[in-house]
């Protein structure tokens, strides 16, 4: 392998069996700034394409053990080798082999004997569009972010939560898993807006979003703001009593963060209360009983003093109104 570097510049990788050639390629674009590596084979192209990660691959079509197109359909199917272009290089100028060069992956090819204006006006369009791409893909993916994400608490929106919770309930429906839900309510939370103001309430909402978020684990678990002061967390393949003991730890994560509340009815600290719900979802169901549940769950939790968890049960859930209203 030779590299030669020159730093802020794109990388070009430059494989060719032939070590004149490299010497060619390597010569002119390095008159245009670029770094440079190289490679003598297809196998060593892709040792050095992971090391390396280059802006664009030059490959010749025509080596020894492995050839330009068995390389470049290899090249694809890295992980890093999603967004780099690859620039074919071959002596074959046949329907066939320019069909197959595109086919295997290649953005574009040229032929030997080369055009060298030819060559450095490929590749600096080739880099430049791979850029921009990168470029709008991530801002497609930040703007996506965005439009899912609860801009003062940084957890799921309301919209996000409901996307998921769809999602996730077809799934456990199509696997016959449970899937659980835990509604949280900040305990007086008009009251400490009242007495603290709304800036230490944005603030209040801020820490408990964190400690839910720090407290829940695994990557499948979603924690959303559900609206107000109240957060959920969705949990596929979990049972009630692993739902339970969540939501407690939970309650637990905010107590231990000592929130001031000089007005609340049950500490001195802030402090949220947690109804649980768990089903194992019927195919072409919906979602919303099991948020009815869990929003039944909460109440009750509420009725029974605050600052506790219960997991919605469905013998005592007759008396309990379907969307009751406790501050």
């Amino acid at each position: 392998m030779n590299a030669v570097l020159q730093t802020d510049q794109s990388l070009v990788l430059i494989v060719d069996d032939e070590p004149f050639i490299r010497t060619q390629l390597r010569l002119s674009l390095q008159c245009e700034g670029y770094r440079i590596a190289e490679a003598q084979d297809g196998r060593e192209a892709l040792t050095v394409f992971e090391k390396l990660h280059p802006d664009i691959v030059l490959l010749d079509a025509i080596m020894p053990d492995m050839d330009g197109f068995d390389c470049c359909t290899q090249l694809q199917s890295l992980d890093c080798g999603k967004y780099t272009p690859i620039l074919m290089i071959t002596g074959l100028e046949d329907r066939e082999s320019v069909d197959r060069a595109f086919e295997v992956g290649a953005i574009d090819y040229v032929t030997k004997p080369i055009h060298w204006p030819v060559l450095r006006q490929r590749v600096r369009r080739l880099i430049q569009q791979s850029q921009l791409q990168q470029q709008l893909e991530s801002a497609n993916r930040e703007l996506q972010r965005l439009v899912t994400i609860d801009e003062l608490t940084q957890v799921a929106n309301r919209r996000r939560f409901e996307e998921y919770c769809a999602q996730e309930w077809q799934r456990m429906a199509r696997e016959q898993l449970p899937l659980s839900l835990i509604l949280c309510d900040v305990d007086f939370f008009k009251s400490y807006n009242d007495t603290y103001g709304h800036q230490a309430g944005d603030r209040c909402l801020q820490e408990i979003a964190k400690a839910i978020k720090n407290t829940v684990k695994r990557p499948a678990d979603l924690v959303a703001r559900y609206g107000g002061e109240e957060f959920a967390v969705i949990l596929p393949t979990t049972n009630p009593e692993g739902a339970i003991v969540l939501a407690e730890t939970i309650c637990s994560a905010v107590k231990i963060l000592e929130i001031p509340h000089c007005n609340s009815l049950v500490s001195s600290y802030v402090t949220i209360t947690a109804g649980v719900s768990t089903e194992i979802p019927e195919p072409n169901s919906d979602f919303q009983a099991m948020i009815t549940a869990a929003d039944r769950a909460l109440y009750q939790a509420k009725t029974e003093g605050r600052d506790r968890v219960k997991h919605y049960n469905k013998q005592s859930s007759s008396t309990i109104p379907i969307y009751p209203f406790l501050p």
